[in-house]
């Protein structure tokens, strides 16, 4: 059977699917390359450029291919363009989800692990948060991935579909294949990266009053072959029976953006120029993780997601 990677071609998706292929699973990644560039696949991964919104065409690619299971990755990103644009938003996230989902279970698909986020939890406290915290989101982003959970759990309820909902905090890091790569790009360490090894315009701070010990925003960074794993555990974990969940994924630790702008100084070697501005409208204070019942559940343990490893990892390819 065959495992359909939605979002396949971008960031996470390509790294989840190289680890799909290392494990023998046959891969069909579909991907409208909207905000992605084809990546170069493995042998036993299949790729088709569509749209999670055309039900149809997403029907006739899973009897075609034979899916049995889907890895639902496609979805628009930032916490930022989300307050811009929150249409886009809802169109994008909601509503191809659900149309994914009703092709889904049309075709007798029955298992999904969805990429949700921590943004779901808002200005959660205290920290570290678990998953029963309330959901409160200070975004459309944030909003968009709670209800498609909200989805996901109606769908449960229905005997349609069971799921995982994979909660990520901040993703980050680079693997032998593949490099973070976003457009535009968002991510804290890549920036910091370039802003140190590229002469030109200085890394933007958004927020330097937050309530944290330093006045800078304090995140949660969990690297992407750490999240690929989890979504290998998360498949087999419903495969073999498990119940509908929502889980966090997250190191358990939280670093403010000083504190990764200086592991990038000394993992460079160079001063990483920044200049200081106003707060992202959506953008709370501080997010970490309790990973417990990812650990209890999954029999999962992030094992590469150290802030110097992740540094490393990303420098290696920008460098």
């Amino acid at each position: 059977m065959t495992v359909l990677v939605t979002g396949g071609a971008g960031y996470i998706g390509s790294v989840v699917t190289d680890a799909l292929a290392q494990r023998g699973e046959q891969v069909l990644v579909v991907d409208n390359l909207t905000r992605s560039v084809l990546p170069e696949f493995s042998s036993g991964v299949s790729f088709e450029t569509a749209d999670i919104c055309d039900t149809e065409r997403i029907g006739q690619l899973i009897d075609a291919h034979g899916v049995d299971a889907c890895i639902h990755l496609a979805g628009l990103i930032s916490v930022a363009e989300s307050v811009h644009d929150p249409g886009a938003y809802v169109e994008n996230n909601i509503v191809g989800s659900a149309r994914l989902f009703g092709a889904l279970t049309d075709h007798n698909v029955r298992h999904v692990v969805f990429s949700s986020s921590a943004a779901v939890y808002g200005n959660a406290s205290p920290m570290p948060i678990s998953e029963d915290a309330p959901l409160q989101p200070t975004s459309p982003y944030g909003w968009t991935k709670m209800v498609v959970e909200q989805m996901l759990a109606a769908y449960d309820s229905a005997n349609r579909l069971r799921s995982a909902s994979l909660r990520y905090f901040n993703a980050v890091g680079a693997t032998s294949r593949r490099m973070e790569r976003h457009e535009p790009e968002t991510h804290l360490v890549p920036l910091a990266i370039r802003a140190a090894t590229n002469p030109g315009a200085p890394l933007q701070l958004f927020g330097t009053d937050y309530p944290t010990p330093d006045g800078t925003a304090v995140r949660d960074y969990i690297h992407v072959s750490d999240l690929a794993r989890a979504h290998l555990l998360a498949l087999g974990y419903l495969r073999d029976g498990g119940d509908t969940t929502a889980l966090n994924l997250g190191a358990g630790r939280g670093y403010s953006v000083l504190e990764v702008i200086a592991a990038v100084e000394h993992g460079l070697g160079r001063t990483v120029p920044y200049e200081a501005g106003p707060r992202r409208a959506g953008d709370p204070a501080e997010l970490v993780a309790s990973p417990q019942r990812a650990r209890r559940v999954l029999n999962w343990e992030p094992s590469q997601s150290a802030l110097e490893e992740i540094v490393a990892s990303v420098a290696a390819h920008a460098c």
